[in-house]
Order: C-alpha cells, then sequence, then structure tokens
C-alpha cells in the first residue's frame, strides 16, 4: 500500500475532524442529560441544530457540512479500492458494503448540515426520522422484512464495533510516531472506549428496528437519540446514560486524532 492522493488525504481529514465534533455534541448533550443540567439524549441531526444557537453556528455548520462530504467521499473510495484490505486476504464484500453505506449516511448529513447552514433545513418532524423511513420501508412489498434485515445488520455492525474496541490493532491504524508512550495510550484507550459505546448504541439501535418489524409498530424504531434516551430510561439509567455519554464523547475525541494520524492508504 502506498500513501492516497493529496486531495483524498484532506478529504478524509476534514472529514474525521468533522465527525469527531457530531459526536463530540451528542456525547456532551447526553452527559448533561444524564447530570440533570439540561441537556438532551439527541441524534447527529439534533446535535448540528445545537450550533444554531451559538454564534457564528451557521458558518460552523457549513465547515462541518464540507467535512462530513469529505468523509462520505473517503468511505465511497474504500469501498471501491478496499485501500485497507491486508495483502493476501480475499475480498472483503461485507466491509466493502459498510463502506458505501457509510459513505450515503455521512453524505445524508452533510446535505442536511448544508440545508441548516443556509437555513432551509427541514423542522423538526419533517419526515426523516428513524419512524419515518421505518414506516415507509414497512409499506413496501416484502417491507417488514426489509426492515428486519436492516436492525440485524444494525446490530451485528453494533456487536463488531464492541468486539472492535478490545480486538482492533488501533496504533496500527495511526502514525503515531512523534507522540510520547504516554499519550499513545491515552489515545489507544479513548478509541477503544469510543468504539465500545458506539458499539452498544448501535446494538440497541439494531434492537428496536428488529422490535419495530416484529410488532408492526413504525415508533418501536428508535435512531441514536432514541437508544440514549431508552438507556436513560432503565434502572440506574442516569449513571448508564452518563458512562455511554463519556464513551461517545471520547470517540469524538479518537476522531480528532485520527485527522491527524490516521494512516491514509490507496490500493
Amino acid at each position: 500500500m502506498h500513501e492516497a492522493a493529496p486531495w483524498i488525504q484532506v478529504l478524509a481529514r476534514v472529514g474525521f475532524a468533522a465527525k469527531g465534533v457530531v459526536y463530540l455534541l451528542i456525547g456532551s448533550l447526553a452527559l448533561l442529560a444524564a447530570l440533570g443540567r439540561g441537556g438532551q439524549t439527541t441524534d447527529s441531526e439534533g446535535a448540528l441544530r445545537t450550533l444554531l444557537q451559538h454564534p457564528f453556528g451557521r458558518f460552523l455548520l457549513l465547515v462541518i457540512a464540507i467535512g462530513l462530504a469529505g468523509y462520505a467521499v473517503w468511505r465511497f473510495v474504500q469501498a471501491i479500492l478496499d485501500p485497507e484490505r491486508p495483502a493476501g486476504n480475499d475480498t472483503r464484500v461485507v466491509k466493502r458494503a459498510a463502506y458505501a453505506i457509510s459513505g450515503a449516511v455521512h453524505a445524508a448529513l452533510a446535505l442536511q448540515a448544508a440545508r441548516l447552514a443556509f437555513g432551509v433545513g427541514r423542522a423538526r418532524g419533517g419526515g426523516s426520522g428513524p419512524q419515518d423511513w421505518t414506516a415507509m420501508l414497512m409499506e413496501q412489498p416484502m417491507g417488514r422484512w426489509l426492515v428486519i434485515a436492516v436492525g440485524v445488520g444494525v446490530a451485528v455492525f453494533g456487536v463488531m464495533e464492541l468486539v472492535g474496541a478490545y480486538r482492533t490493532d488501533l496504533p496500527k491504524q495511526l502514525d503515531l510516531s512523534r507522540v510520547g508512550p504516554e499519550p499513545r495510550k491515552w489515545i489507544v484507550r479513548f478509541g477503544r472506549m469510543g468504539m465500545a459505546a458506539r458499539g452498544l448504541v448501535f446494538a440497541v439501535m439494531g434492537g428496536f428496528l428488529v422490535r419495530a418489524a416484529a410488532t408492526y409498530d413504525a415508533s418501536e424504531a428508535r435512531g441514536i437519540g432514541g437508544a440514549l434516551k431508552s438507556l436513560q430510561e432503565q434502572p440506574q439509567g442516569a449513571w448508564l446514560l452518563a458512562l455511554v455519554a463519556v464513551g461517545l464523547m471520547a470517540f469524538g475525541l479518537f476522531e480528532l486524532v485520527q485527522s491527524r494520524y490516521r494512516r491514509i492508504s490507496a490500493a
């Protein structure tokens, strides 16, 4: 493998940074909710909307939109070229499909951030939430089975993320040669903590999607915000939400680290 073209590296690094900011916002708001300090459990779009309340919020949204678009492009490049495939391995069809789905999701989020930045974002309840598209999907032929398939896929991704939190060779993905031993340990710890927290959230989301299909009730479907809310509703939920929120913030910090130190390779 060799380094990707400079323009791909720029897109990827800005994308990692934008993704990091989004997860920092989601985690921070969830932590405030857990502590009873006025925060809320919300999804990526809700986190972006909070920026509108701050000075230069629209400008920040536009920067994040560009970054998320860059991340989407990088994911599509990974889906096509599979640049991080270990030499000698068979092509990883499932992994490539996951890259493509991630690219589509982040492209949609980039578009929403841009719409918010230019003041043309939809109001809440505009028909783009998980309950809305779940209901639309279930109206199609074999719709319930499609929702089950999506739910199982999301849950499997969550479990894979949980397993990857302990098994992924994070130092190999990063160029930490100029980072001291102690900061290097904390970078890896933040990465593993963040992956575990995100994996748990996605596993919960997948479970709710399967339940929605099984009960033929689209209102059961939940996104990131709904999954976090469900954790808060459990016994000792405030502590559980706080722990996951800190994990999501750690994931955001790790994404910021990746924007600087990630090895961006080409096939």
